[in-house]
C-alpha cells in the first residue's frame, strides 16, 4: 500500500481508536490526496512516519479516509470482510432468536460505509463509501456464504453516496418481496421493501417501543411521525384504548392502519384507530385548538440537524415540536421524545423536554433514557455513532 501522512499532532484521535480522517488533517505536501483513486487503500502514518493503520480513501470527500484496521497493514479483502461479518452475525444471533435485525452497522462493526439489515431471507444493504462500493462483489459473496439470502436490495438513495461520487440508483438481486414482514416485540409489522424510508424498517427503536408500551394500558395514544406505526401499534397491542397516527405520508398511514388491524383487531374493529395526514407542526396546533388530548404520546421526528452548520435551526425545531406535543398531554400523561440526529447531544434533547414542561408550568419526571438497540453497536471511540436518543417522561 502507498502511504498517506498526517500533519503534526493530528494523530491523537486516531490513536484513541477513531476511524475517520478528515482532509484538513492530511499533510498534502507529502501525500497529495489527488494522487489517490476513490476506494484505494493506503497505510496511514503520523507526521514521523509511524504507521497508524490501514484505510480506504476518497480524495473528493471531507472524510477522506476511513480506517478498517489499526496499527497494521491489513487489506480490506474478502477474508477480512468475511471475518467481520461473521463476528457481527454471531453477536446478533446471541441477541435475537429470529433473523430480523441490523446485521452490520458500519463503524460499530468495524466496517465503515456498510449497513446491512436482515429481514429473514432478504437483506437490504446501504453502501455509502467508494471503498466499500469497490468491494461490493466480495460483500455479496460473504453474505451468500453466511446467510444464502433469497434476495438483496442495494438501497443507494443516500446523500453520502452523492458526496462520494457514487450512483444513487437502486440495484437488486433475486425476486424482491413486495413488502417486508417484521416480527417485533410480539407484534407482526408490514413495511415497504423498495419504497420505504431508510432500509424499510427502523430496528434501532425496538427496545424503546417496548419500553413505551409499558404505559399503554387504557391510554389514548398519539404516534407523531409514525411511519408504519411502530410505537402506536406496539402500544395498541399492549392495551391502549385508542391510537391516532400522524404522518405526512399517506402510504405510511395506510401501513400503520393495517398494522394496527393485524395486531389489535378489537381496537381497530371498534373504530378506535385514526390516521391524520399532514405536516406535524401544523397538525399538532390543529389538534390543540380542537381540544384533543392524549395520555401517551410518541414523538419520533426525522433528523432536524443533518449538518453541523444547521445545529441552531435544528435545535429550535426540536424545542418547538416538543412544546407542541406536550401541550396535548393529559395531566400525568407520558411523552416519549426521540432524536436520530447525531449532531444533537442527549443532554440537549433532555433540555427540550424540560423546557417544554416548564413552559406549561409543569414538571417532567424522566422514567427512561434509551438509545439505539444492541444491533446498532456504538463504537466506543466514536461518539458520532451514538446517534439515537429516546427519553420517556411523565409530565404533571
Amino acid at each position: 500500500m502507498r502511504k498517506i501522512w498526517l500533519k503534526k499532532n493530528e494523530d491523537r484521535r486516531i490513536r484513541a481508536g477513531h476511524l475517520w480522517v478528515f482532509s484538513n488533517e492530511v499533510d498534502t505536501q507529502k501525500s497529495p490526496l489527488t494522487d489517490f483513486a476513490p476506494g484505494e487503500e493506503a497505510t496511514l502514518c503520523d507526521a514521523r512516519g509511524a504507521p497508524l493503520g490501514s484505510a480506504c480513501l476518497n480524495p473528493a470527500s471531507l472524510i477522506c479516509a476511513r480506517l478498517h484496521a489499526h496499527r497494521a497493514d491489513t487489506p480490506l479483502d474478502k477474508t477480512l470482510l468475511h471475518e467481520r461479518l461473521s463476528r457481527a452475525l454471531i453477536l446478533r444471533q446471541r441477541l435475537f432468536p429470529e433473523p430480523w435485525y441490523r446485521l452490520c452497522h458500519g463503524e460499530g462493526d468495524f466496517l465503515p460505509g456498510l449497513v446491512i439489515d436482515r429481514y429473514g431471507e432478504h437483506c437490504t444493504l446501504q453502501i455509502s463509501t467508494a471503498g466499500m462500493e469497490s468491494r461490493k462483489e466480495f460483500i455479496v459473496q460473504c453474505l451468500d456464504e453466511l446467510l444464502a439470502p433469497a434476495s438483496l436490495l442495494f438501497d443507494n438513495d443516500l446523500a453520502a453516496r452523492g458526496l462520494e461520487g457514487l450512483s444513487r440508483e437502486a440495484q437488486s438481486r433475486g425476486d424482491l418481496p413486495g413488502r417486508l414482514e417484521v416480527p417485533e416485540n410480539g407484534c407482526r409489522f408490514f413495511a415497504p421493501c423498495a419504497t420505504g424510508q431508510k432500509t424499510g424498517w427502523f430496528y434501532d427503536q425496538r427496545a424503546n417501543r417496548r419500553e413505551l408500551a409499558r404505559y399503554a394500558d387504557g391510554a389514548d395514544v398519539l404516534d407523531i411521525f409514525c411511519y408504519a406505526g411502530g410505537f402506536g401499534v406496539t402500544a395498541a397491542a399492549a392495551g391502549a384504548a385508542s391510537v391516532a397516527f400522524l404522518d405526512a405520508s399517506p402510504q405510511a398511514l395506510a401501513l400503520a392502519r393495517e398494522n394496527a388491524a393485524v395486531n389489535a383487531p378489537a381496537l381497530a374493529g371498534k373504530g378506535a384507530v385514526e390516521t391524520i395526514c399532514g405536516d406535524a407542526f401544523h397538525q399538532l396546533n390543529e389538534l390543540y385548538e380542537e381540544g384533543r388530548r392524549f395520555s401517551l404520546i410518541s414523538l419520533d421526528p426525522p433528523a432536524f440537524i443533518k449538518r453541523r452548520k444547521d445545529a441552531a435551526q435544528g435545535l429550535a425545531a426540536y424545542r418547538k415540536i416538543n412544546v407542541l406535543a406536550m401541550r396535548l398531554l393529559t395531566p400525568g400523561g407520558v411523552l416519549a421524545s426521540s432524536s436520530c440526529s447525531h449532531h444533537l447531544a442527549a443532554e440537549a434533547l433532555r433540555g427540550c423536554v424540560a423546557q417544554a414542561a416548564s413552559r406549561r408550568r409543569l414538571h417532567a419526571r424522566l422514567v427512561y433514557a434509551g438509545g439505539q438497540g444492541p444491533d446498532h453497536p456504538v463504537h466506543a471511540a466514536m461518539p458520532e455513532t451514538a446517534y439515537l436518543k429516546c427519553f420517556i417522561a411523565q409530565v404533571g
